[in-house]
């Protein structure tokens, strides 16, 4: 398939001309405006390579590249400009992001040579984009896995904190929620370091001696480390490392960072860890966030207002058919869970409330098939 490149000039001629020279061996595109190009980049696939005039009416180059870097941070980007004075290329560089100048006029021969690296550079772009994202995935789901298989139970719970952690971080207005979602689902992998007696201890909420206790509090820092090196994952590491500092700096770890310097992030985590905690405890969510208002230098009260409304919200909408026994084979996504499911030993896989997700339900078979899991399981479906 042939790359695709946009030109932008509002001179009908010369986009009409340079259509004829390239259109054998690019698929071509052009625009009369920057106005019109947005539109053609926000409505079809992505372009590989975008060339725009400096000089046009109502938008200019600059500002037109500036906001196509926005709408596609891949393309490569390229101008042509009459006025190639030096601050023209700095404000180019530093706002539009741009791969290369060429004057116009510009011959044929040079548009072709800068179009063509404009295309390698893409290639390069995409090719690091996707090992970059193959190992990052493949780092992720090797851990999860080994975590779901050592302690599945707290798999469990980290799944479902990972979509409340997003509804949440929507909510408060956070441009990405890849970063929250990641560290949620990975903010307990330092539990496969854990010796197996206290792993066990753990499990079965039994008392830990202050050797261990002292191991639990430093979790976040070997978490940290654990996933430190990996790739992309340096700022889902350093969400971990705070997520139980507290929000007037208190709390491991040890440093001066408080407040709203502490990331977003690691506060939302914060607040929902210790609810989870209380919930798993039989404290009903409402009492919890009750309890937990009680402290203020612990958590960020923005947090916890947002908390607050989403579990109100969450208890209004949902209205529930009669409960009903089901085998692990039917189960479907939706469903809520009335008690807990276990092993046949009598671990808990997946606290009581939780709502079940496609994948919580795809490990829930896995397991059973394996280890098997206790059965029928009381569920309860959502009238809708």
């Amino acid at each position: 398939m042939a790359a695709r490149v946009l030109f932008v000039d509002d001179e009908e001629n010369i986009l009409s001309g340079i259509k004829r020279q390239f259109r054998k061996q690019y698929a071509v595109e052009t625009a009369l405006s920057g106005a019109e190009a947005l539109e053609l980049i926000k409505g079809s696939d992505e372009f590989a390579v975008i060339v725009s005039d400096m000089r046009m009416p109502e938008m200019d180059g600059i500002e037109f590249l500036r906001q196509a870097k926005e709408l596609s941070p891949h393309s490569v980007r390229l101008m042509l400009t009459g006025n190639a004075d030096q601050q023209t290329a700095i404000d180019a560089v530093n706002r539009g992001a741009v791969f290369r100048f060429m004057n116009k006029p510009c011959p044929i021969s040079q548009l072709v040579e800068s179009v063509n690296a404009a295309l390698e550079q893409y290639r390069l772009i995409k090719s690091e984009k996707e090992l970059l994202e193959g190992t990052v995935n493949g780092s992720i789901k090797l851990l999860t896995d080994i975590l779901s298989m050592v302690a599945p139970e707290i798999f469990g719970q980290l799944t479902e904190l990972r979509e409340t952690a997003r509804e949440i971080a929507r909510a408060m207005r956070l441009m990405s929620t890849w970063d929250i979602e990641m560290a949620a689902m990975l903010s307990k992998i330092a539990y496969v370091t854990l010796p197996p007696q206290t792993l066990a201890r753990v499990r079965g909420s039994k008392p830990l001696d202050p050797s261990e206790q002292l191991i639990i509090e430093r979790l976040p820092e070997t978490s940290g480390k654990l996933l430190v090196n990996i790739p992309r994952l340096e700022q889902v590491a350093r969400i971990i490392l705070y997520q139980r500092k507290n929000f007037d700096g208190s709390g491991f770890p040890k440093d001066m960072l408080a407040g709203e310097d502490i990331p977003l992030e690691s506060r939302i985590l914060k607040v929902l860890h210790d609810l989870q905690m209380q919930e798993s405890n039989g404290v009903s969510t409402s009492a919890a966030l009750k309890q937990m208002s009680g402290h203020p230098g612990r958590y960020d009260p923005k947090v916890l207002q947002t908390v607050g409304w989403f579990f109100m919200a969450a208890e209004e909408e949902e209205k529930l058919l009669p409960p009903i026994h089901v085998m692990v084979a039917a189960l479907t996504p939706g469903a809520v869970l009335i008690n807990p499911v276990e092993t046949a030993e009598g671990h808990t896989l997946i606290t009581a409330g939780q709502k079940l997700t496609e994948t919580m339900i795809h490990r829930l078979v896995n397991y059973h098939e394996v280890h098997r899991v206790k059965e029928p399981i009381k569920i309860a479906m959502p009238v809708s």
